[in-house]
């Protein structure tokens, strides 16, 4: 329970975080927002299920992994991967009509700078 409250307080944070560098207007705001949560979503779930499952279910056999599950691991996690490529392509489809190319720009530097932030944030609550 706790840790779904820390992720809402991360995705509130980079809500924040996102509109204050793209300096969205209130009429961008309200277009951008729902593409950008369904991409948030979409995203989130094969990153987090399926390329995670993956991951885990080559690190639980790796010892004694046929060159055949390999294979059929690696085609799994190529499909999952180009799946996020074209979602993020996609984005870039959708977000073009609701904001300029400079603030595209600025979205992918927002989010770079965001992790960035919230893994330094976790190294010093690690340190500390």
């Amino acid at each position: 329970m706790a840790q779904k409250g820390n992720r809402q307080q991360i995705k509130a944070l980079k809500v924040a975080f996102i509109t204050e560098k793209l300096n969205l207007s209130e009429i961008e705001a309200q277009k951008f927002w729902p593409v950008y949560n369904e991409f948030e979503l979409k995203s989130a779930n094969i990153r987090y299920k399926e390329i995670r499952a993956i991951r885990k279910e080559i690190k639980e056999n790796i010892d004694n992994m046929s060159d055949e599950k390999a294979s059929e691991l690696l085609d799994k996690l190529r499909k999952s991967e180009n799946r996020l490529h074209e979602l993020h392509t996609g984005l870039f489809e959708k977000l073009s009509g609701i904001i300029s190319p400079r603030k595209m720009i600025l979205l992918k530097v927002a989010e770079d700078d965001f992790k960035r932030k919230m893994l330094n944030e976790l190294k010093r609550r690690k340190k500390g």
